[in-house]
C-alpha cells in the first residue's frame, strides 16, 4: 500500500494536512535536541522528509522503513542520506546505537506498537532521548467532532482526487480514529522502560508530540516502567500526575 503511494506521498500529505504538516516536523526537530555529530533513527522516515532537516544539520541519521517504495523515493532525491529497510518490530541495529530516536505518523501503522517501543529503547543509547509525532485526539469536544467529520467524509474525497491510491487514505483515516489519545501512549511509553514522559499537544490535539529519555542505567529501565504503571491500580487517567503537558 505505502509502495503505490510513494510517489505523491509528500505533496499528498501536504495537502491534506492544509499545510500544517511542515511546521509538526519542525516541531519534532526541534524537540529532539540533537547536533552536529551524533546519530539519530528516524523510523518510519518513508521518503526521509523528515530526515532532511537532520542531514542538512551534519547529524547522522539513519531513514529506516519497512517500505521499499518509499525508500526508493527518498534515495532518488537524498542519495547522501543513509536509507535501510527494517520491521520496527525488528530493528536491525545493535543495542545502544543511537543518540535520539524518532518515529512521525508511523507508529500506528505498526502491527505491534508496544513492541516497536522496546526496540526503540534497545537501540537508543543510555540517556538518549525519544520523540514521536502522531495524530492523536483533540481535546475540545466541538473540535474532535468537526475534526471527526474531516476524515471520515472530507479526506477520502480530497485524496480520490490528490492520490494514486485513495484507498490508502480511507484506511489513513480510519487508523487515526482508532488509535489511542495522549495519556495512553504516554503510558505505553512508560510501561516499555522510557522515563521522563511529556508531551505537547499541537493544533488543538490533531497531533501530540510525545518525548522521553531511556534511563541512565538501562537495566533499570523496563523494571521501573513496570513498577510505574503497577503503582497506579486505576485506569490510564490516573498516570496523568506523573506526565508533564507543556502545552498545546
Amino acid at each position: 500500500m505505502f509502495d503505490d503511494v510513494a510517489p505523491k506521498y509528500d505533496v499528498v500529505n501536504d495537502v491534506l494536512s492544509l499545510g500544517q504538516t511542515r511546521r509538526w516536523r519542525k516541531v519534532v526537530v526541534e524537540a529532539m535536541g540533537v547536533s552536529a555529530g551524533q546519530h539519530v533513527l528516524d523510523l518510519a522516515a518513508g521518503t526521509g522528509t523528515s530526515s532532511e532537516p537532520y542531514a542538512d544539520a551534519g547529524i547522522n541519521v539513519i531513514a529506516c522503513d519497512f517500505s521499499l517504495g518509499m525508500l526508493k523515493v527518498g534515495k532518488r532525491r537524498r542519495p547522501d542520506i543513509d536509507f535501510i529497510a527494517g520491521d520496527a518490530t525488528r530493528l536491525p541495529f545493535a543495542d545502544n546505537t543511537f543518540d535520539a530516536s524518532t518515529i512521525s505518523f508511523g507508529l500506528r501503522n505498526v502491527n505491534e506498537p508496544k513492541k516497536a517501543l522496546a526496540e526503540m529503547l534497545r537501540v537508543t543509547k543510555p540517556g538518549g532521548r525519544l520523540v514521536i509525532a502522531e495524530f492523536s485526539q483533540p481535546v475540545v469536544p466541538l473540535w474532535r467532532t468537526m475534526y471527526t467529520e474531516y476524515l471520515m467524509r472530507a479526506l477520502p474525497a480530497i485524496a480520490v482526487k490528490a492520490s494514486s491510491n485513495p484507498d490508502a487514505y480511507v484506511y489513513l483515516a480510519e487508523s487515526i480514529r482508532a488509535w489511542p489519545d495522549q495519556d495512553h501512549l504516554a503510558a505505553w511509553l512508560q510501561e516499555a522502560g522510557w522515563e521522563s514522559v511529556t508531551y505537547r499537544n499541537l493544533s488543538g490535539g490533531i497531533v501530540a508530540v510525545h518525548r522521553a529519555q531511556k534511563p541512565a542505567d538501562p537495566s533499570t529501565g523496563a523494571a521501573a516502567g513496570a513498577a510505574a504503571l503497577a503503582a497506579h491500580t486505576g485506569p490510564v487517567a490516573k498516570l496523568r500526575r506523573n506526565i508533564t503537558r507543556p502545552g498545546r
